[in-house]
């Protein structure tokens, strides 16, 4: 945050205090290995150290930490990345099969509340505040494979992605309708007919493929993958703080009007058919 507002603040006074990057890096510290230098936030996804991995705790802790790093004025450009060599894994990382990922998900028996907390809130909110939280410019690094949830990272202003990367869309394969954001991020970047095809047939995009379709900026070795995501921050940052938190308003207005519109639709669709399938949430 410039000084100036800073001391003007200290003359005014009565303002509500902001979340400070120390309290919420240990507060997200089982998701998110946390640093920040110059302004700039890197969030790396983890689970206990290594390639993080899905659960319905990490799915309630994402939305809130949105809110969190969003509220932060000293947080000037956002890169998000995970660990290792995968984007994402399964919950008990016995295997990367998409389709066991989302059936993995949906199995097992839960509290009466469990598919509107956790299964419909948590999952609007974790999109919902990560577009209309977050007011600075955005960077995704995919730094590997996943079965589910890259839809945060296209979302993001610019996505990277290394060699190794897949983009996919598993729900159908799982007996479950595709309703809770990757579907949207497919829809607008590669367009309707090409993205009810990746949903009906749960095909992965290799890195090359997302490149081409413009699903991602820029395909890079592994090693390259974090430098190249620093770098452009770096860049972002030579830019006026203005300048560069309006441009991500710009970047972002076509994802909010998206969201508006379709989220809460496919959600519960996707809601609807689990519990009309009589799958267990």
């Amino acid at each position: 945050m410039p000084k100036e507002l800073d001391d003007w603040h200290a003359q005014v006074g009565g303002f509500v205090a902001r979340p400070s990057f120390d309290s919420y890096a240990e507060k997200y510290r089982d998701y998110f290995a946390m640093q920040r230098r110059d302004g700039i936030l890197e969030l790396r996804m983890h689970t206990d150290g290594g390639p993080a991995r899905f659960g319905w705790a990490t799915h309630n802790a994402w939305a809130q930490a949105w809110q969190e790093i969003g509220n932060d004025p000293e947080n000037e450009v956002l890169i998000l990345t995970g660990t290792g060599d995968q984007w994402l894994g399964l919950p008990d990382a016995r295997s990367i099969d998409p389709s066991e990922a989302a059936k993995e998900l949906i199995r097992g028996q839960r509290p009466h509340d469990f598919t509107y907390e956790h299964a419909y809130y948590d999952a609007t909110k974790l999109i919902e505040n990560f577009v209309f939280g977050i007011d600075i410019p955005t960077i995704a690094a995919i730094n590997g494979p996943s079965p589910a949830h890259t839809e945060f990272a296209l979302l993001c202003d610019i996505t990277l992605a290394a060699e190794t990367a897949i983009i996919m869309d598993p729900h159908l394969l799982a007996g479950t309708a595709p309703g809770d954001g990757q579907q949207l991020t497919l829809q607008e970047l590669i367009g309707t007919k090409r993205a009810a095809y990746h949903m009906y047939t749960g095909l992965p995009l290799d890195a090359r493929q997302a490149l081409e379709l413009g699903l991602v900026n820029e395909v890079l070795v592994p090693d390259r993958l974090l430098p190249r995501a620093w770098e452009i921050a770096a860049a972002i940052m030579r830019a006026p703080r203005t300048a560069r938190r309006f441009t991500h308003a710009i970047a972002q207005r076509p994802w909010k009007r998206r969201l508006v519109q379709d989220l809460g639709f496919g959600l519960a669709h996707e809601m609807l058919g689990i519990s009309a399938d009589g799958l267990d949430l």
